[in-house]
């Protein structure tokens, strides 16, 4: 969606100050009746400094978006707030979507906040805690025996014959004004645009959307820059990172990503969020990069599982697989040269950590069994500090 921004607009004129979530920015969103959103705050999630962290990776400036704040704990509340309002709007009668987890219990928990019917379509490996929050939110859940591509391409044909409103990511364009609004605080909390934002990518709707947030707010004479984007990726998901490097080592201008042919890839990273065999989103994610003159980056799943700790240890956010292959992609940016130092960089933790305990489980390691006396538990903490 494009805007013809109103002329003679007086300073601050896109933030509304008596709003404490993405509606502050209504002035920038496609919605007109605020009455109809959900009650639950949404956006306004915490961006931290983390030197500690940052400093693991030798990034002097490093900032985390800590979206698992989120009611939902996940970055898809933010989709799903503004796809609400539109759906009710509209006068729809039932929200529905594919998900691997997080857009299905975002929605789900934000219908629920209405008192709106939702159906959601998973793939049936979807993690049991997102399938928990789902049916805890009272959606009507249909476990797919297939991919999420499966279940994506199910939901389109049912929501067609059905009539429901069809909240699918790259589907609805909705969904990425909604994910759009984290660009618009990055900059507000930030006072400033950053030099880069490390996004994990998937479908490619998120980084789309921030990029989209970041080019509305230079359109509307906001700012006079945008950041780069970094995509990362889980090797055993590298659709749109594939696309990228080819485009880029064509030599061709950034303006030919519309002509990038995304071949599809048989994911199987364990960042469930993030494994997809065809990019719903990902000639808009391949846009984002290379007209930001960002890159794109994959890493090991190995490298996913170890970066939910660091995350943990270096800066207090617990992250969900997904969302560490941000920090993980960053720090392997920043080891190769990409990233620079003295760069400011935002990383988007997109999802909470609760989201998979197992995975979480498999990083974190083994507590120390001990006798219930005294002395074991002295003998199993000596030397940690007085």
């Amino acid at each position: 969606m494009r805007y013809a921004w109103p002329a003679g607009r007086p300073a601050g004129w896109w933030v509304d100050d008596s709003r404490r979530d993405i509606f502050r920015y209504r002035a920038l969103l496609p919605v007109s009746d605020l009455a109809l959103a959900s009650p639950l705050r949404v956006g306004m999630t915490p961006l931290y400094e983390a030197p500690r962290l940052g400093a693991a990776a030798g990034l002097n400036r490093l900032f985390l978006k800590d979206d698992g704040q989120n009611p939902s704990a996940s970055f898809k509340d933010r989709a799903g707030a503004v796809a609400l309002v539109r759906a009710r709007e509209t006068g729809a009668a039932v929200l529905c979507g594919a998900s691997t987890g997080n857009a299905g219990s975002s929605m789900a928990c934000l219908a629920a906040s209405v008192g709106m019917p939702c159906v959601i379509f998973v793939p049936e490996k979807a993690p049991a805690a997102k399938i928990a929050q789902l049916l805890i939110f009272g959606a009507t859940v249909l476990a797919v025996k297939g991919s999420y591509d499966d279940a994506f391409d199910l939901c389109m044909a049912v929501c067609e014959k059905r009539g429901w409103f069809n909240r699918n990511t790259g589907h609805n364009p909705f969904t990425r004004e909604g994910k759009k609004t984290a660009a618009f605080e990055i900059y507000e909390q930030l006072g400033h645009i950053p030099d880069w934002v490390a996004v994990p990518t998937g479908d490619g709707n998120i980084i789309a959307g921030v990029w989209k947030g970041f080019c509305d707010l230079k359109e509307a004479g906001i700012v006079d820059r945008t950041p780069k984007m970094l995509c990362a990726q889980s090797e055993e998901s590298a659709a749109i990172s594939q696309a990228v490097w080819k485009l880029q080592k064509t030599g061709r201008s950034p303006s030919d990503w519309k002509h990038v042919a995304i071949a599809p890839v048989s994911a199987t990273t364990l960042a469930d969020s993030i494994s997809v065999d065809i990019p719903r989103d990902g000639l808009a994610a391949v846009r984002a990069v290379v007209e930001s003159g960002g890159a794109a980056v994959t890493v090991p799943d190995a490298d996913i599982l170890g970066a939910i700790p660091e995350m943990a240890r270096g800066a207090g956010v617990f992250a969900e697989p997904a969302a560490a292959c941000a920090w993980a992609g960053l720090t392997k940016a920043a080891r190769e040269g990409m990233v620079k130092p003295d760069k400011t960089v935002v990383c988007l933790c997109t999802g909470n950590g609760l989201k998979d305990v197992a995975s979480a489980r498999r990083a974190a390691g083994e507590p120390v069994a001990v006798d219930a006396n005294v002395d074991a538990a002295l003998a199993a903490t000596e030397g940690l500090g007085g």
